[in-house]
């Protein structure tokens, strides 16, 4: 028996999908059913392949009370750059939750998953970072470096970014680029302890290896949102950092342990292996104590979940319906 699937383009999702505080206020509802327990997510199926610098990740999530659930596969291929293509591309498939059924498929070359994962960092600032940011830090001057400092300025209208990277070229691109999309003074900078020391929101955004930010670069009203580190083998932060932090906050636990900085943190004894930080969707929901107050040093481990990818899809193909785009086709 046949039935239709809906197969929408990047260039479809781009000129109707925009990051907004709609889709912050989505991965936070996301996160907030996380931190009840009903999600059914997996572990990330992860696939490290060091002999062409690349990676790819498969992650998926069955939300209750979802018409749909995700399955994201995403591939980061580091050396694309070198040959005009992008760094990141990808697809994601949405599946009835009632029959399982292909519903739809979403070429997106990963613009969903920047989406989601862009929010995800406004809804760190939002609920972690100090009420007052007049600067905001970004290490990396890719994709993420832009759209995290989009996000996160929906939620903390600062007035000035610094942003940090190896390639300066890149980095010069990357301030403009932000400085043009938001009307911020923004600059590129030699110095990553400028960029930690002058800022009370910080984003890393790299896929380093090597830790970026030193434990004695933290001061009071400083929050750090780290999203680089997502595969076994990545780190930005010192772990000394973990031990220092009034708060540190996760996406998912047990995939921070695996995956984010959480992993280093304990690995080199900065975090006690019989405390549970807490999960981002716990501090949402009032389950967990926040930011207590701006004089605190704050840090949020984002692994990207498949509750994410989820959330986004299901409201991804709702639009794509109301607006009338995309093509069907029948599977006979």
């Amino acid at each position: 028996m046949s039935h239709e699937i809906l197969i929408v383009t990047e260039s479809e999702l781009k000129r109707t999908l925009k990051l907004g505080r709609s889709v912050n206020d989505l991965v936070e509802k996301a996160f907030a059913a996380l931190a009840t327990g009903e999600v059914i997510m997996p572990p990330i199926l992860s696939m490290d392949l060091p002999m062409v610098n690349a990676e790819v990740d498969v992650k998926t999530a069955y939300i209750p009370d979802f018409e749909h659930f995700a399955i994201k596969v995403s591939p980061g291929f580091f050396d694309n750059p070198k040959l005009g293509l992008p760094s990141l591309n990808g697809l994601m498939m949405l599946l009835s939750a009632q029959t399982g059924l292909a519903s739809a498929v979403f070429l997106d070359n990963g613009y969903l998953t920047d989406l989601r994962t862009a929010a995800a960092g406004g809804v760190a600032a939002r609920h972690l970072a100090p009420q007052k940011v007049e600067t905001a830090g970004v290490f990396g001057t890719g994709v993420q470096a832009r759209l995290q400092i989009i996000a996160a300025h929906i939620e903390r209208p600062f007035k000035k970014v610094l942003v940090w990277g190896r390639n300066r070229d890149h980095a010069e691109a990357c301030a403009q680029d932000i400085a043009a999309e938001i009307g911020v003074e923004a600059t590129a900078v030699d110095s990553a302890e400028r960029v930690v020391k002058e800022s009370q929101l910080v984003v890393t955004t790299t896929p380093s290896r090597e830790p970026l930010i030193d434990a004695d670069w933290m001061h009071p009203d400083l929050h750090i949102t780290a999203m680089g580190s997502d595969q076994e083998g990545k780190n930005e932060l010192d772990p000394e950092i973990a031990a220092q932090a009034d708060l540190y906050v996760c996406d998912r636990v047990s995939q921070c342990e695996l995956l984010g900085e959480l992993r280093t943190a304990k690995q080199t004894g900065n975090w006690p292996s019989d405390q549970t930080p807490p999960e981002l969707g716990q501090i949402i929901t009032g389950g967990a104590a926040g930011r207590t107050s701006d004089a605190t040093i704050t840090i949020c481990d984002l692994t990207g979940t498949g509750a994410q990818d989820t959330a986004i899809g299901n409201h991804a193909l709702e639009l794509a319906y109301s607006l009338n785009f995309g093509t069907k086709i029948k599977t006979d």
